[in-house]
């Protein structure tokens, strides 16, 4: 009974925080094509999150010594303000359920590619099979809407943002495993950097443009872009990792190109295609077998 609890809470802290992220998309869009831009999204994420880790930041420090400044750098526009700059005006191009499959989804299989190339990492085969899954689904969404009658330049550009994004979060992703960082750390180092680096550029091409918006529209985007994605689901999904262990937690990540199409629905009124549907499976299959989560016989017999 002890051990169901726990796995229970495991997988609810899981969820929880995957489906933060998963909103993020939907939440996101339906800013950027409103009264935001994604230079006022990156400014809410990393303005609040800045402040808030900060004192981690003052007690843990840069941790140059394992990252050097290259790898510090390549955390912050990894997961920072580049990054979110990246991902939010893919947004305003295409549609949410592209984000979540291409940008979360994708980034497996960069991550796999630069370990392998950089790091000389072996995958085994059910990996390469994963990470081959979400290939097949990442081309039907580029690809697919272009031979049909959807096609359009600007989604495209969008998928492209997307993709170009999931590499950042690759690199950040590789770099602050080799690195050895704890996640509370380098989300400290992302966000307070990026507010450091970001603020002074966003004042100076946008000035108050933020205060523009009412107090309730602030409040909502501030909280939810600076304290419930970068924080939140980071002490969720962290909490996730030490009940059920790092590839359990990690085979969450599955549901998130799921999620962000569910999510969409009901908030953006965004349909996927019956090929987008196709995709997305593809992709969360993909996912699950790349993140290393159990296998339903080898679940059975730890079980």
């Amino acid at each position: 009974m002890g051990g169901s609890s726990g796995y229970l809470k495991g997988a609810v802290s899981g969820f929880a925080a995957v489906s933060i992220w998963a909103s993020w998309s939907v939440i996101t869009r339906s800013a950027v094509t409103t009264n935001l831009n994604a230079w006022d999204i990156a400014e809410l994420r990393f303005g609040v999150a800045g402040l808030l880790l900060a004192p981690v930041l003052l007690r843990r420090g840069l941790a140059l010594d394992r990252l050097g400044s290259f790898g510090l750098a390549v955390i912050i526009a990894g997961n920072g303000a580049p990054y979110a700059l990246i991902a939010a005006t893919g947004l305003q191009f295409a549609p949410a359920y592209d984000s979540g499959a291409l940008n979360p989804g994708c980034m497996p299989l960069f991550v796999a590619l630069i370990a392998t190339v950089v790091l000389k990492e072996q995958l085994s085969t059910t990996r390469k099979l994963g990470l081959f899954l979400i290939l097949v689904g990442a081309v039907i969404i580029v690809a697919w809407h272009g031979w049909g009658r959807t096609w359009s330049i600007s989604r495209t550009i969008g998928d492209a943002l997307f993709l170009l994004a999931s590499f950042l979060t690759a690199c950040f992703t590789v770099t602050m495993r080799h690195a050895k960082l704890e996640p509370l750390h380098a989300t400290a180092l992302v966000a307070t950097g990026s507010l450091v680096i970001y603020l002074p550029i966003y004042l100076a091409l946008y000035g108050a443009c933020l205060a523009q918006l009412t107090v309730a529209e602030f409040t909502v985007q501030a909280v939810f872009q600076g304290v419930l994605v970068t924080i939140v689901a980071l002490a969720l999904y962290g909490r996730a990792i030490a009940i059920l262990g790092a590839s359990d937690a990690a085979a969450f990540g599955a549901l998130v190109p799921a999620l962000s199409a569910l999510f969409a629905i009901p908030l953006l009124a965004e349909w996927p295609t019956q090929s987008g549907w196709i995709a997305i499976v593809f992709v969360s299959i993909g996912v699950y077998l790349a993140s290393g989560g159990p296998l339903p016989l080898r679940w059975a017999l730890a079980h």
